[in-house]
């Protein structure tokens, strides 16, 4: 049904349940903003009020804060990576033709000052006092007017003063499907400051790391926009739009624009989006949150944005009980940006294009509530902590509401990670989201090998193992910042083994994994099998034999570092657990108590979970 109004819930204050690490602590960033937009000029004006508490052991004296919409202006740090890297985004350039030869060309570098980005700061005052603001491209340094000790609070006051870029780069104005404003990473946000220091990272095409806290934010707009985004509406009686409350309608507001009240708790985030011919729709989830979808008023995509619907529900379902339970009282997928991309309690996605496309990038942005908007790993360092786990997360929904399902759901994902490991330009997981070579090694990375991470964890401690695993960080580390340390941790208290070696070897090196069956030699009525570690990355062994009567056994080779034997991954068939293997040895040879004649297959990893990059030397016939 068509609604004229993005009602939602107010609801209580978030319960927060993080687990009591010791020796943890995380800073809290309590913002109130009003802000006015200027839909003639795409040029807004603000005020905000931080509360800023700062539970770290440091005297805080300078404090940083993101301006991340001057990125987009000519000679930015990001215009100078458009120019410089080989893989420009191509939603960021245009192809310039030359006689025979083409070459990319940085849109941001030709705009124009009524077209470009910007975000200034003025009046910043701490506690009534003056501070002295810098602004240094897309972050502001600010000099406290008096020291913050720790365990103390304070209040930053400012106003700010922004223009809507026309390069659409998750945020901006006028996208290719006509969403007239796209308001992400669009407000002054502090810096992160956490054990390792400040995160101030300038805002050059990447990840983000934020401070929890609550957002009451009021944006006054020309009436005729709907509004979606973070948060909870508290005026919708006000606003008007046709509402009905208990059969009395609402009279409008005769004014020429609104004032949308948006209160959003316990997040570190806060985005919106704005259009006069948004669609709304609203779907419950049994037992959970109310999803909302905005969408454009076109028929061409009615129909698929329909159908969306029922399955946004599933996914969120699966999501829940699979990892837990989503925390707040709504989620809104929002037709907006260039692509997809997720904030807090909500995401904004291309909205043409085929079904399955929209519903892809639905269950990868809402599958970001998890794995960032509740577990919220620092992207710009661990971007596979954020990205990976999620396609982990997208993948298997995606396969649970399928009609035809299938044994891997990962199979893209370890392809994509083998091809970018053998061709000699992979960098660390360890590097930094700004400093890789190409834009497509920093997509395989985060996405695909840190979805295998994750998928490759069935292979070393069994499926239920890492169904539990994920449950389990979930609970303990949500409305945290877990790093890498405490998913591989997590593991190891539910399994038991020890994985030090597999976070080591996965995230801050490129080695790689390959074993092989280098030899298959009767010895009277047994048959020798020798295998060989030609990869530097260590693993455990499984292996599959099928025999010419159609009976099938397996071999499970365990990883002596690893201190671990693994349940029978398949119970159906009968296993023989061999002694382990130490890496310091490259070959390993076991006895298979049957003539050679009698052996038609030696599988070496049946299960194909483990990301050997050369699986051709796998199989023997």
């Amino acid at each position: 049904m068509k609604k004229y109004l993005f009602l939602l819930l107010c609801g209580l204050p978030l319960a927060v349940s993080a687990q009591k690490r010791p020796g943890y602590w995380q800073q809290r960033a309590d913002y109130r903003m009003d802000v006015r937009m200027d839909v003639s000029t795409y040029r807004y004006t603000g005020t905000q009020r931080l509360t800023y508490t700062n539970n770290s052991p440091d005297t805080l004296r300078r404090v940083f804060y993101h301006l991340y919409p001057n990125a987009f202006q000519p000679g930015s740090e990001m215009d100078a990576r458009l120019q410089a890297i080989p893989d420009p985004d191509g939603r960021m350039v245009n192809t310039i033709k030359e006689g025979e030869t083409t070459r990319k060309e940085s849109r941001i570098k030709n705009l124009k000052p009524d077209e470009i980005g910007s975000l200034t700061v003025s009046n910043f005052q701490q506690d009534g006092k003056a501070a002295t603001a810098k602004m240094v491209g897309t972050v502001l340094e600010v000099t406290l007017a008096k020291p913050l000790l720790p365990g103390k609070k304070t209040r930053f006051t400012l106003d700010f003063e922004g223009q809507v870029p026309v390069q659409i780069r998750r945020s901006g104005r006028n996208n290719a499907e006509g969403v007239e404003l796209s308001m992400t990473q669009w407000y002054p946000k502090i810096a992160e400051f956490d054990v390792e220091g400040w995160h101030a990272d300038p805002y050059i095409a990447r990840e983000f790391h934020g401070v929890w806290g609550n957002y009451d934010v009021k944006i006054t707009i020309d009436k005729r926009y709907i509004l979606g985004g973070t948060g909870y509406l508290q005026n919708g009686n006000e606003i008007g739009y046709g509402y009905e409350d208990a059969g009395k309608k609402v009279k409008p507001n005769e004014g020429t624009t609104n004032t949308w009240h948006f209160k959003a708790p316990m997040v570190h985030d806060f985005a919106w989006a704005a259009d006069k011919n948004y669609l709304h729709d609203t779907m419950q989830v049994p037992g959970g949150a109310t999803l909302h979808f905005l969408y454009k008023n076109n028929p061409a995509i009615i129909e698929n944005w329909k159908q969306l619907q029922p399955k946004t529900v599933e996914l969120m379902q699966f999501y829940n009980s699979y990892v837990g339970t989503y925390p707040y009282k709504q989620y809104s997928v929002i037709q907006g940006g260039d692509g997809g991309m997720e904030y807090a309690m909500c995401t904004l996605i291309r909205g043409e294009g085929k079904f399955d496309g929209l519903l892809g990038v639905t269950a990868h942005e809402m599958a970001h509530s998890w794995f960032q908007h509740i577990l919220a790993s620092n992207e710009s360092k661990h971007g596979w902590m954020d990205e990976g786990f999620t396609s982990f997360l997208e993948d298997t929904g995606l396969n649970h509401i399928a009609t035809e399902k299938v044994a891997n759901p990962y199979t893209a994902a370890y392809r994509g990670y083998i091809s970018m490991a053998t061709s000699g330009k992979e960098q660390p997981q360890s590097t930094h989201a700004d400093r890789f070579d190409e834009n497509r090694v920093y997509s395989i990375t985060s996405y695909s090998k840190g979805e295998v991470f994750l998928a490759q964890l069935i292979y070393l401690i069994g499926q239920q193992n890492l169904d539990k695993t994920l449950k389990r960080y979930y609970s303990e580390f949500k409305f945290t910042h877990p790093t890498p340390n405490d998913i591989k941790r997590t593991a190891e208290r539910v399994s038991g083994a020890n994985l030090d070696w597999y976070l080591t070897d996965w995230t801050e090196t490129t080695n790689t994994i390959d074993y092989g069956i280098a030899e298959v030699k009767p010895n009277g009525a047994s048959t020798d099998v020798t295998l060989q570690r030609i990869g530097r990355m260590p693993m455990p062994i499984d292996l599959l034999v099928e025999y010419n009567d159609g009976t099938k056994e397996s071999f499970y080779i365990p990883l002596r570092m690893m201190s671990f034997i693994k349940e029978n991954p398949d119970p159906a068939v009968n296993r023989t657990v061999l002694g382990d293997w130490a890496w310091a040895y490259p070959t390993y040879t076991f006895s298979i108590p049957k003539d050679r004649a009698a052996i038609r297959k030696i599988t070496l990893d049946p299960s194909g979970l483990m990301a050997d990059i050369k699986r051709e030397n796998n199989v023997v016939e």
